[in-house]
């Protein structure tokens, strides 16, 4: 699937655009969070660069920044959220094998109770 035929069908780009409604918690002008539709725990986000960019292995070195910014936006909304100090987990999937299930680079950002590893 070519880049721009992925972009267009893509439920995360399609999401940053308003074409499908969500719950959004955060948004600068590189990056949106909002509240994922299937959570494992009590607060469960995914955290996206509005730019379109597969998967953490599809970046380019230009595109690195965009993770820290991904992870600046976790930190803010743990504190917003009450759960910076108690703590929270981010998760990026990288690939099918990984379980990345959208074509889009996200983070999931997961907190509210203990977590383990097989959760």
């Amino acid at each position: 699937m070519s880049p721009e035929k992925s972009k267009t069908d893509c439920v995360f780009c399609k999401i940053i655009n308003g074409e499908i409604p969500s719950k959004i918690v955060y948004q600068d002008e590189d990056v949106i969070a909002f509240v994922d539709i299937n959570p494992i725990t009590p607060v469960h986000l995914l955290i996206i660069p509005r730019k379109h960019i597969t998967s953490l292995a599809a970046m380019s070195d230009a595109e690195t920044p965009l993770v820290g910014k991904m992870v600046k936006a976790a930190n803010k909304i743990a504190r917003e959220k009450g759960i910076s100090e108690k703590g929270y987990r981010l998760t990026i999937n990288s690939g099918a094998e990984a379980g990345q299930v959208v074509q889009h680079l996200h983070m999931h950002f997961m907190g509210g109770r203990i977590l383990r590893w097989d959760n």
